[in-house]
């Protein structure tokens, strides 16, 4: 497997010339960039011109991922290609209320004899990542690995994009297929938040819309938790996220503020919240975080990268954790370069959600979390 990593700024241009070279049906080309290229998407056209028989897939960002270094308003992409590695992508419209729809919709146009994997990218407003999920985990085998991400947009959640041939649209789902006996994956998916107050029901909840815990709206005892802060929802939400997990159940997903509504004192967040479930109120603890991302990375080799062959490692971290990290953000990334062959190349974004199984298994909605596929070849 060859890979290479490009990066595009606008006053810089391409760091380097593209490798056309690399252009093939088994190439797989990874670009994540700003949500202003909504704006302007002259350069993802220079991509599509360069790779043209290449399968592209990329999304907006709350922060680009190049190597150990977090950047904004450029283009990070990975040029992967593979020796016998096979590719299919597919690009699915998606809202809120559609987004099971869209998850079927990837899970039967890529569930072809072989399928090892599924890399999906997905608008990271109008959706349900939950839903999104489990239409894909009705679809493919519970063997294939399902991972990937919500598209950002900084701290300002106004809009976001998905790669959609040529161009960059919204209320777009797109996911790339890996086959064959010789591809190799690891994942790995953890999050180092600290658990905080009293551990509350969910009284009334509506997919991923959160009305009362303990009988109480949600939005005045979250506004009484963040005090100050409340004022800059939804963005200080990202401070304090949900942890949430069902009654005798040890398993803990974390799910991330989208939206909030005033008037009827509701959350709406990432992914589903469900009614009757238990949760609690996260806080940071920047060790914990930085060592949660080395130990996704750890993860990666335990899962099926253990060797230390040339891989592509897509990293995809909650904005979240980028907010709460600050000037510390790019030490999670270099604990995860740490861990990993020294010969790969990661690339990957800032987001608002993270899609990895929890540890194997089915795929799960994360939120707050350092995820990371690392892909390669026998």
């Amino acid at each position: 497997m060859d890979v290479v990593h490009r990066s595009y700024t606008r006053d810089k241009k391409w760091s380097e010339p593209l490798p056309k070279e690399l252009d093939s049906e088994r190439t797989l080309v990874a670009v994540f960039g700003a949500s202003n290229f909504l704006d302007d998407a002259t350069a993802l056209g220079e991509l599509a011109d360069a790779f043209p028989h290449s399968h592209r897939i990329g999304c907006s960002t709350s922060g680009e991922i190049a190597g150990t270094h977090v950047v904004d308003n450029t283009l990070s992409v990975a040029i992967a290609r593979f020796s016998t590695t096979t590719l299919a992508t597919h690009v699915a419209p998606v809202s809120a209320g559609e987004s099971r729809a869209a998850g079927e919709s990837i899970g039967r146009a890529l569930n072809k004899p072989g399928l090892r994997a599924i890399l999906v990218l997905s608008d990271g407003l109008d959706v349900n990542g939950t839903t999104l999920v489990a239409g894909i985990n009705a679809v493919v085998p519970e063997s294939v690995v399902v991972t990937g991400g919500l598209a950002g947009d900084g701290d300002r959640f106004k809009r976001t994009w998905v790669l959609d041939g040529r161009a960059p649209k919204s209320g777009r789902a797109a996911a790339v297929g890996f086959y064959g006996d010789k591809f190799v994956v690891g994942h790995g998916s953890k999050g180092g938040w600290d658990k905080f107050g009293p551990e509350r029901t969910v009284t009334k909840a509506v997919g991923n819309v959160l009305h009362e815990l303990d009988g109480k709206p949600a939005l005045a005892l979250y506004k009484e938790y963040l005090g100050e802060r409340a004022a800059g929802l939804p963005a200080t939400g990202l401070l304090f996220p949900l942890a949430i997990r069902t009654p005798n159940d040890d398993k803990v997903l974390v799910r991330t503020i989208l939206a909030v509504d005033d008037i009827a004192g509701t959350l709406t967040f990432a992914g589903d919240i469900p009614q009757g479930c238990r949760a609690q109120l996260m806080k940071a603890n920047f060790d914990r975080l930085i060592q949660g991302a080395g130990d996704a990375a750890l993860m990666t080799k335990q899962t099926g990268a253990g060797d230390d062959s040339k891989k592509l490692s897509i990293a995809i971290s909650c904005v979240g954790r980028r907010l709460v990290l600050a000037e510390r953000t790019e030490e999670e990334l270099e604990a995860t370069s740490d861990v990993l062959p020294p010969s790969s190349i990661q690339v990957g974004f800032y987001s608002y959600g993270e899609i990895s199984p929890y540890t194997t298994g089915r795929c799960d909605l994360h939120n707050q979390t350092m995820t990371l596929t690392v892909i390669g070849e026998k």
